[in-house]
């Protein structure tokens, strides 16, 4: 299964939840006792945290993503293969989890012998990202290294809607799917966030994250040759933002799946 950083998974997911309609169906506020599997760093730990007085388990195969989670039972463990009896939770939830596993259906499975009541899971379609910049070369770049990325990978990252198909399978009931659309807007005034980010584009380090699989994808120095240019993106990114011209929004695809022991 592939590692992210904690960097990584602060940066693609800030400002997901500032809209939580969309998570209507699962009535967090109703719950007794929710596992959360693979809660990563913990950035929808802290929405759960937030949005209900339920006991909160957050179980993660990382150790090093899960010392940064804080305030709730911590536990290191398997989605295919969970560590508690049968109908331990009226809830088990799990955020952009499925679209990393080789087999989705195992885990959904072990996530309705856990519950007892419901199973959700928030997915994106990375297939469908959009970017808007007004950097002319971003847009692009960004298509061309995330086909690459989805070319090498063996899981299907562009899960999103799907994971309803998944549910079935599973043999889950009363299946509901909510698009949520995770806009990432970057507009004057800058955040501290967005600057940070800019920094990171001038330096190449978020190609760096996935270097592996890239390397796989643009044999004979193809790499080089996109952190090169990705490079210089950043560098035009940078200049647009001191002079308060840069803009950029990208539209993430996720879909929230619910279902029914």
């Amino acid at each position: 299964m592939r590692r992210f950083s904690a960097d990584y998974l602060e940066d693609t997911r800030r400002g997901l939840w500032d809209d939580r309609a969309a998570l209507a169906d699962i009535d967090l506020a109703g719950r007794d006792r929710i596992l959360e599997v693979g809660c990563g760093s913990g950035e929808f730990t802290q929405v759960l945290r937030e949005e209900t007085e339920a006991e909160v388990v957050a179980l993660d195969a990382d150790r090093e993503l899960l010392a940064h989670v804080e305030s709730v039972t911590r536990v290191v463990g398997d989605a295919t293969r969970l560590p508690f009896i049968d109908d331990a939770f009226d809830l088990v939830i799990a955020q952009a989890l499925l679209i990393n596993l080789p087999d989705p259906e195992v885990a959904v499975r072990e996530f309705g012998r856990v519950s007892s009541d419901l199973v959700a899971v928030i997915e994106p379609d990375n297939r469908g990202v959009q970017v808007t910049s007004t950097v002319d070369t971003e847009a692009a770049l960004a298509d061309r290294a995330r086909e690459a990325f989805i070319s090498e990978v063996d899981t299907d990252i562009g899960l999103g809607h799907g994971a309803a198909d998944v549910f079935e399978a599973a043999g889950l009931s009363d299946i509901s799917v909510r698009y949520h659309p995770h806009h990432q807007r970057i507009e004057p005034p800058y955040t501290e966030a967005a600057v940070t980010g800019a920094a990171k584009k001038a330096r190449g380090d978020r190609l760096a994250d996935h270097r592996e699989v890239l390397i796989e994808a643009f044999p004979e120095g193809g790499f080089d040759e996109l952190r090169s240019d990705w490079r210089a993106m950043g560098r035009a990114v940078v200049e647009q933002m001191q002079a308060e011209e840069y803009e950029r929004d990208e539209i993430t695809p996720f879909y929230i799946t619910v279902g029914s022991v």
